[in-house]
């Protein structure tokens, strides 16, 4: 990927071999809202959500990358130009700290093939070299092993655990 200096905005696209991301933009509605009904995909992340959720959440997102340049990426597989799943970079407050946070999410026929690691590399090479972060993070549930092995193949190591929404998480942070 070409990069500009950084602290300049991420990039609105990017291609890995085995997958494709865009910018979130108002047409990907129709798939944040399916992503956000899968039981499967989304029992790691809440719980499914409403309509009105998947809106906030919406709106939250676009918003970022207006205010920060850079949020989240809808991720595709370039042979069939199927929606996968997202990620992307996010603020995050944590302890009343504000953080940068990486997220990732693929729907289940997905999982199991390294995508999500190759999207949550992207993300770190993104944040670290694009925009010049010294530190990204990311949380998951005490028993989502497959999250925790993407996030020690992708460089972060588990810092500690923490509350999270009410719920126990373990907070990883890249080396």
């Amino acid at each position: 990927m070409d990069r500009p200096a950084p602290y300049e905005t991420a990039p609105n696209t990017f291609s890995l071999r085995r997958l494709q991301a865009e910018r979130l933009i108002e047409a990907h509605r129709p798939a944040i809202r399916r992503m956000h009904r899968d039981a499967r995909m989304m029992a790691a992340l809440g719980g499914i959500r409403t309509d009105a959720e998947t809106e906030t959440y919406l709106e939250r997102n676009l918003a970022h990358w207006t205010e920060h340049g850079f949020g989240i990426w809808i991720l595709r597989e370039p042979a069939t130009d199927q929606v996968i799943g997202r990620a992307g970079l996010r603020h995050l407050t944590l302890k009343g700290m504000v953080e940068v946070e990486l997220a990732c999410a693929l729907f289940p026929e997905f999982w199991g093939r390294g995508l999500a690691t190759d999207a949550t590399r992207a993300c770190v090479t993104i944040g670290r070299d694009w925009l010049g972060l010294r530190s990204v993070v990311a949380v998951t549930l005490p028993s989502h092993f497959a999250s925790q092995r993407v996030f020690q193949k992708a460089g972060l190591a588990q810092e500690r655990e923490m509350m999270h929404a009410g719920v126990a998480h373990l907070l990883f942070r890249t080396e």
